[in-house]
């Protein structure tokens, strides 16, 4: 039995032929639906990544203001330390003299107020006599030989390190132990 072109009705029934990759379009209103859609899906994307963009600068800004606002006192802090290096020798001077006078008590009264101010902004004097020596944290000047103190203990403190939240703001100057030799 030949083939027959279909009837009006079953070509209706009959699914449609998948267009060929190549084939352009021929209704000019579909092109420019579809190059509407295409550039719609750019300038969707090209949204997202700004907000994106956006985002990250906010969040960085925000950090960093944060950082600025956390470490502000650190010059003035720094400017400080050397006032209170020589309070404290002021005040081992006094006691050495046996001097317990007003002065020599208005001396140290001053320099505790200096420390709880520093204080309220985060920044410390650290403790570290009798400490294992950290570099991180301590500027070994010399070393001592003994047996009292395990090699690397923080022996003298030549001048105080300070910390200012988690960062050191001025290392610790230090006498460290080390083994005896023989």
């Amino acid at each position: 039995m030949p083939d027959l072109p279909p009837t009006p009705q079953e070509e209706h029934k009959m699914p449609a032929q998948p267009a060929l990759e190549n084939e352009l379009p021929t209704d000019p209103m579909l092109q420019r639906a579809q190059d509407a859609e295409r550039q719609r899906d750019e300038y969707f994307h090209l949204l997202r990544q700004s907000q994106a963009d956006y985002e990250n600068a906010h969040q960085r800004n925000r950090r960093e203001r944060e950082q600025d606002r956390r470490f502000s006192a650190k010059p003035l802090a720094f400017d400080l330390l050397p006032v209170i290096d020589n309070l404290e020798r002021a005040m081992s001077a006094a006691k050495q003299a046996g001097d317990n006078s007003p002065l020599a008590q208005g001396v140290s009264l001053v320099h505790r107020q200096i420390l709880d101010a520093l204080k309220r902004h985060g920044i410390t004097k650290m403790e570290t006599l009798h400490q294992p020596f950290d570099p991180h944290l301590h500027e070994a000047l010399l070393q001592i030989a003994t047996d009292e103190f395990p090699p690397g203990t923080v022996l003298q403190v030549d001048q105080p390190g300070f910390m200012i939240h988690d960062q050191v703001l001025r290392p610790a100057r230090v006498v460290i132990a080390s083994a005896p030799a023989g």
